[in-house]
């Protein structure tokens, strides 16, 4: 290495998610996925759902396909079971993590294993390489105690979902992107300068309190795109909570309808036939 100083990445755009549903009613908050932002390469999507009303999110996700690329669901509060039509089973509860590649395609569920109190939590998903579109569908299950958190000394604690903080590797193995996933909890007064691979496209998502992303000042339910460079610095003056997500961009086309992601329309013609065929 050449010892050079560090590049610190600055917000380019900050945008506001857009309230929409999804499933069969669960109400969300859109953050990438919309108008004005469509996509973030490799990042295709970011749903936010938080909600202590049971009419908000008690009928959950029936079973829907998905074929062409990788969920990511973190739940911060509440419990979901996931079920597929290969016979998979998991709980997702309070701080873990569920990493499914759909690959060539797969048909699950994901509901609701309460009641009543508070579900909340995020769903990202990422784009897989066309080399990689139709590899077999895989999870990783990951409890909360999986999950490295870092305790700074400047006030914040990061906990290493995927990627490397401090020389803490998170759990996850996803090596098409090489993405980054931290969660950081901010004490009052804290402060996390994190690296950021450079050829990564990044963002930081402001969910609880307000954040300075790189100096600018980025307000809850608020997301920070971020410009080139190999450090983001976060500060909060007040309790706060942000997650920073980056990812190798694919490059590739991407063609979408609905929950297929391919590289062309005709292959996404061909996920839809083999959907209505049984295939998946």
């Amino acid at each position: 290495m050449s010892g050079s100083q560090p590049t610190e990445r600055t917000v380019v755009a900050k945008l506001r998610g857009q309230p929409t549903s999804d499933g069969a009613g669960v109400k969300l908050n859109r953050v990438i996925g919309t108008n004005a932002l469509p996509d973030l390469d490799p990042f295709l999507m970011l749903d936010e759902f938080g909600s202590d009303d049971p009419d908000a999110y008690i009928a959950g996700f029936p079973d829907h396909p998905h074929r062409g690329f990788e969920t990511v669901t973190y739940m911060l509060d509440g419990r979901m079971r996931h079920a597929d039509n290969k016979g998979n089973v998991g709980l997702l509860g309070p701080g873990s993590v569920q990493w499914m590649t759909a690959g060539r395609g797969i048909v699950h569920s994901e509901m609701p294993e309460q009641e009543e109190g508070l579900m909340r939590g995020f769903q990202l998903w990422i784009n897989l390489p066309a080399s990689e579109k139709m590899c077999p569908p895989a999870y990783q299950d990951l409890p909360a105690d999986a999950m490295p958190v870092v305790e700074t000394a400047t006030g914040a604690s990061v906990k290493v979902i995927a990627g490397t903080y401090a020389g803490t590797r998170g759990p996850v193995d996803a090596k098409a992107t090489q993405p980054l996933y931290l969660d950081i909890v901010f004490a009052e007064g804290g402060r996390a300068a994190l690296p950021v691979p450079s050829e990564h496209n990044a963002f930081v998502y402001v969910y609880e309190g307000a954040v300075a992303v790189g100096g600018e000042a980025v307000a809850k339910g608020t997301l920070a795109v971020l410009r080139p460079g190999d450090r983001v610095t976060l500060a909060a003056e007040a309790p706060a909570r942000a997650i920073l997500v980056a990812g190798k961009p694919l490059r590739e086309p991407v063609a979408k309808y609905g929950p297929f992601v391919m590289n062309t329309p005709e292959e996404i013609h061909q996920a839809v036939a083999d959907f209505r065929a049984g295939k998946f």
